[in-house]
């Protein structure tokens, strides 16, 4: 099925096929209609599956046929729940608005920065504001931004939005929104906090539900390679030299891990930045910057990259650290193999780590080989754990799950009392 039999404008046809997609994927093709009939979409796939085109195209058609006014009114509202993923959202819209008749403004409103230019990027209004809660409340207690006039809401990365503590935040900007309003919904999962946002927001909604099968998984080569634990960076630098890899993203558990191994890298003589949380948003740009400009070779992220992070013909993800959460090692493994290319997703397995390795693999239907590497066999053996006090990862429950269960049963207490 080809971009044009969607109902997209030519502009928007060429558009696509100027950044080199052939054809719609499976969420594009079921979303982009639905949105373009105005009503309220819920929207469930896998990282990896195009989901911001899904909603962004659509939008900038809506937006094209609007009567341009001045200052702009803010027709499209995106929350984000991370900076990077804002970052890519906005240039996503200015990338497919390039050949619209009327130019489309987009402005991104993100914590971690200076709030002076981005009030100045406000001024004389916006057609999309692509946010992240915390900053647009910020910026509306300013009078810097107008949401009253908001045609389109789009929630994306819903259950991200939730896990990391904004449902207080995104209740607050809800009330700040016109209540005749299109609302898309879009998020990999759909725990029960996400499933009572939907019941409360979404009316009659088309629902797109795009299996994990469904998407080009199989062009993503995953390895398993048992490797004791004190021996991973010297594999990943072993890795890095048999591979001749261009670019690789390797994925650990902590901000201090993601510092350390960087560091031991750099000492290599290997081009390499970390990206985790704590550090400044104009150092976490610079770093997304370097890895896709190809001045990095390695980026060491933590998993707030696991989500939205879109680098360019990526060759190969390494998990350095297994994800604790099942879900996530798909959002990982997603960010190569994208766009119909081939990737190469690497799993260290450690010897307490095998038990986690396999619950992984029971979610996402996987039996991958177990190899080891000459020189890097494993000779490790896990302790044992007595059952009371302790377990799989993901059996036994962190502070952070607990925290996101009482979020869950909150939202889900608010859900069931109506809207």
């Amino acid at each position: 099925m080809p971009f044009a039999s969607l109902g997209l404008s030519p502009a928007l046809v060429s558009a696509v096929a100027r950044v080199g997609y052939e054809a719609p994927t499976p969420v594009q093709s079921a979303a982009i209609p639905a949105v373009l009939r105005g009503g309220d979409v819920w929207v469930q796939a896998e990282t990896g599956s195009g989901k911001t085109a899904a909603f962004a195209l659509p939008l900038l058609m809506m937006l094209a046929a609007q009567e341009e006014r001045a200052p702009r009114p803010v027709r499209v509202l995106v929350i984000a729940p991370t900076r990077e993923l804002a970052a890519q959202i906005e240039s996503a819209f200015a990338t497919y608005g390039r050949d619209l008749p009327r130019r489309m403004k987009t402005c991104v409103v993100v914590g971690g920065v200076s709030e002076n230019p981005q009030m100045m990027s406000l001024r004389g209004g916006a057609d999309v504001v692509v946010a992240t809660p915390g900053r647009l409340l910020d910026l509306v207690a300013k009078n810097a931004v107008n949401l009253s006039e908001v045609l389109t809401l789009v929630l994306d990365e819903a259950d991200r939005l939730l896990s990391l503590g904004f449902g207080e935040e995104l209740e607050r900007v809800l009330s700040l929104l016109p209540k005749k309003r299109q609302t898309l919904l879009f998020s990999a999962t759909f725990p029960p906090a996400v499933k009572a946002l939907a019941a409360a927001l979404l009316h009659e909604p088309t629902r797109v539900h795009i299996a994990p099968e469904e998407l080009a998984v199989p062009l993503i080569a995953q390895r398993a390679l048992l490797v004791d634990k004190g021996k991973r960076t010297l594999l990943l630098r072993h890795l890095l030299d048999a591979n001749a890899w261009s670019t690789v993203l390797v994925f650990v558990g902590s901000r201090h891990s993601a510092n350390h191994v960087a560091e031991k890298l750099s000492r290599a003589g290997i081009a390499v930045a970390s990206l985790h949380g704590e550090l400044s948003q104009g150092t976490r740009t610079q770093a997304l910057a370097d890895i896709q400009s190809g001045r990095i070779q390695v980026l060491v992220a933590t998993d707030v990259a696991a989500r939205g992070l879109d680098i360019p013909g990526l060759p190969a993800v390494v998990n350095y650290d297994l994800p604790r959460s099942p879900t996530d090692y798909l959002h990982r493994i997603g960010r190569t193999g994208r766009a119909g290319e081939s990737g190469v997703a690497v799993s260290f397995v450690t010897a307490e780590d095998d038990a986690h390795f396999a619950l992984i693999e029971r979610r996402h239907r996987l039996s991958l080989d177990r190899e080891e590497l000459p020189g890097f066999e494993r000779t490790e053996v896990a302790a044992p754990v007595a059952e009371p006090h302790g377990g799989v990862k993901g059996k036994r429950k962190s502070k952070k799950d607990k925290l996101r269960e009482a979020a869950a049963a909150a939202a889900a207490r608010r859900g069931s009392g109506g809207s």
